[in-house]
């Protein structure tokens, strides 16, 4: 089982062996624990919880201070699931996960809340292209314009693009290269940028393109 929590630290540069210049963002990843098994036959599904980040014990409900205790762990402020297949559970709970769950060069996909934007308009939601300067417009310049019909069926349907809240979703920033990883101090550098501000919280994984290339060759 591949799988970890983490914190985004922030990004920076590697230099590789070429010299050249690599952006990577630094992920605090672990020490997590194991603090459940979910089987098929008990569950419904397949897959282990995992906890990170050590907290005051009065920071959680009752519930979720027996729910750890159950396996003799801290108190973990964070709780995420890594959905598996059956059968390929190898891990036990109360067991520590650490960064070196992963190597350098390994393909992964992280998870994270992106950056909330507010109230956007069109124009930032959804890359809409803004309405001439000139020819006598006064106030229509990044206005979304028409939106809705004639006398049939004279209403705005559902689902259309327009101005609302923007970001604090749920993005999956797929196939990664892991860069670097240094279990001592229990970080994970990736190529490139992952969602969210520094400090959020993030799941790593290893990454599904990779599974589906690896499945088709086999």
């Amino acid at each position: 089982m591949k799988g970890i929590i983490g914190k985004k630290v922030g990004m920076t540069q590697i230099f590789d062996e070429g010299g050249s210049a690599v952006p990577v963002t630094v992920i605090e990843a672990g020490p997590c624990y194991v603090t459940q098994v979910r089987s098929a036959e008990r569950d419904g599904y397949t897959a282990i919880q995992l906890g990170f980040g050590v907290t005051k014990p009065q920071r959680l409900t009752k519930g979720q201070v027996g729910h750890l205790q159950r396996n003799n762990l801290p108190a973990l402020r964070h709780l995420r699931e890594f959905r598996l297949r059956d059968g390929e559970v190898d891990v036990e709970e109360g067991q520590e996960i650490k960064a070196d769950v992963f190597e350098a060069g390994e393909r992964v996909d992280v998870i994270g809340i992106s950056k909330g934007r507010g109230f956007t308009g069109t124009i930032k939601r959804h890359g809409f292209n803004r309405q001439p300067k000139t020819h006598g417009q006064s106030d229509r310049e990044r206005a979304p314009g028409s939106a809705g019909q004639s006398a049939n069926p004279g209403r705005t349907f559902k689902g259309l693009r327009m101005s609302g809240r923007s970001g604090n979703d749920r993005v999956t920033a797929l196939n990664l290269q892991v860069a670097v990883v240094d279990p001592e101090r229990n970080l994970i550098a990736v190529r490139g940028s992952v969602p969210g501000a520094n400090g959020g919280i993030v799941m790593i994984r290893p990454a599904v393109r990779e599974q589906r290339r690896k499945n088709k060759k086999a």
